[in-house]
Formats: structure tokens, sequence, C-alpha cells
């Protein structure tokens, strides 16, 4: 499940570089949110799924929805259509678990649970030593490297690299949140609710965007994509992963995901790396690698 999640979640970056050109990013994120819903809403009503028990669960959800696709989602796609190519900004999001690693050494002693819900009191990860910091400071060291290169191009600015920023912030405290707050339930009712929430921040976007939307293949095509495998499928592992694992070990995965991308992005969109930001990435990914071990 792990390797198909990784595979799944990088093409979420492809995909934005092939559907932003045919509509405004909020529009067809908050076109993709409705489809999600009444796809999974069918196949509650099929299969019977429970929905999460309790107002408090139900506000969990809406939140961790909010920024684990609302937030998320909204800052990728609208740093894609502000120029931002889908190798950079697969790279800075999949910086998510450093952040993840820092936060949980710091709260380690107020014992974060491991997903069985509130009450449990087993730590996700000890408290970061020596070699770990090392690890942060390899890994950011890498991040500027590809970001150095890529500001001296033009392709970045104070503007797209902030909603990168803010996408980073949002799924590394929606992962957190989740996994302190959200008990186990079906993950069909669940995502239906988190979908609800980033509907509800996406939706108000959409009277601000006048460009109109292009209903052609690729436009169609990227809505299936987006609907069927990145929702459906790459988002609910997504929920099943934190649900079943220490957040920074699912959050380490997302760090296989830049590579992959960059794989996809070069025949695709012709997007290569100079070696000093293949430099970097590798740099990057010996630093997270000591963060997580």
């Amino acid at each position: 499940m792990p390797w198909i999640f990784v595979l799944i979640w990088s093409t979420g970056f492809i995909v934005a570089r092939y559907g932003m050109p045919q509509s405004p990013p909020m529009s067809f994120l908050t076109i993709r949110y409705g489809l999600s819903i009444s796809c999974f809403l069918v196949w509650i009503a099929v299969s019977g799924a429970a929905w999460p028990r309790g107002r408090a669960q139900w506000g969990h959800l809406a939140l961790t929805g909010m920024m684990m696709h609302g937030g998320y989602l909204g800052g990728v796609w609208a740093a894609v259509k502000a120029g931002i190519g889908a190798g950079t900004v697969a790279l800075l999001v999949g910086l998510q678990p450093v952040l993840t690693a820092v936060w949980v050494s710091r709260r380690a002693a107020v014992a974060l649970t491991t997903g069985a819900g509130p009450g449990t009191d087993r730590p996700l990860v000890a408290a970061i030593g020596r070699v770990q910091w090392l690890g942060l400071a390899l890994g950011f060291g890498g991040l500027l490297l590809v970001v150095w290169r890529k500001l001296g191009v033009g392709e970045l600015n104070a503007w797209n690299l902030s909603l990168a920023l803010m996408a980073l912030v949002s799924i590394t405290v929606g992962t957190l949140y989740q996994k302190h707050h959200v008990e186990p339930c079906d993950v069909r009712t669940a995502s239906t609710v988190q979908l609800v929430g980033a509907l509800l921040v996406s939706l108000p976007f959409v009277a601000f965007e006048s460009e109109p939307i292009h209903a052609n293949a690729y436009f169609f095509g990227a809505m299936a994509w987006s609907v069927l495998g990145l929702t459906l499928g790459g988002s609910s592992l997504l929920y099943l992963l934190i649900q079943r694992g220490a957040a920074t070990q699912v959050t380490s995965l997302l760090f296989l995901v830049p590579p992959c991308t960059a794989l996809m992005a070069w025949p695709l969109f012709g997007e290569t790396l100079a070696p000093l930001a293949l430099a970097g990435m590798a740099l990057t990914a010996i630093g997270v690698a000591l963060v997580v071990r």
C-alpha cells in the first residue's frame, strides 16, 4: 500500500500541470470536491459504510479536510498556476517529513498517540538528537540548492513560493491534527466529511476567478484522474496510512514523491534538473533519512 500511494500521489503534480491551462485552480478543485463527494456517497449507499460517531469527530474530520485538501491542494494548484514547475513544488511540499519530525519531537513529552485515538499514550517518536538535527540542516541545505537556481531563472517568486509553503504547512498540520484527534473510522465516510470541509474552503474563491473553463480532453482527463485516482485512491490511502502508522513514518513516504514526479515531468513537460539541483535533492533525501530513521 505505501508504494502504491507514492506512485498515485506523485501524479497529482502532473495532473496539476495538465489541468491548470484549462481551468482556474479553485474552480477546478471545487468541481473535483463536488464530484468526489458524489462518488463517495454512492459508494457509501451501496456498501452501507458507518458514519463517524459524535459531533466532535465530524468537526475534527471537517477541519482536517480544510487543511489536507483545501489548504494543501489549493496551495499546490495555485502555485502551479502561478508558474512553479511540477517537480519544484513537489520538492517543496516534500519537506513535510522534516517539519513533522520537528513538531513530533517537541511534543513527544505530551504523548501524541499512535493512531488508536484519544486515550492512548504511546509517543510517536523520541526526541530529536544530534544526528537528526544534522539531518535537518542537510535537508534545508539541499532545498536551498534547488530553490536558489529556480530563483535565478524566474520560476520562483515571492507569491508562488508563498503558495507552495502554505500547502506544505497545511498538510503537515492537517496530518498531525488527524493523528492526534481523529478516531479510527470508515475511510469512505471520513473522506466524505473531509471533502465537505475542503469544499467550504475552495467555493468562496471561485467568485474571484474570471478565467473560463475550457471543457476539452485535457480538462476531462485531468478531472477524471483527480477524482478517481487521486481523491478516491490516493487520499483514501493517505487516510488509512495515517490511521495505521506513526506520523513520521507516514510522512517520510512523501519525500519519495519529488523524485517520482521529476521522472514523470521530464518526458511529459521537458522539466530538467541541473546537476546542482540533483545534488540538492540527494542532499535533502539524506537529511530526511537521518531525521526519520
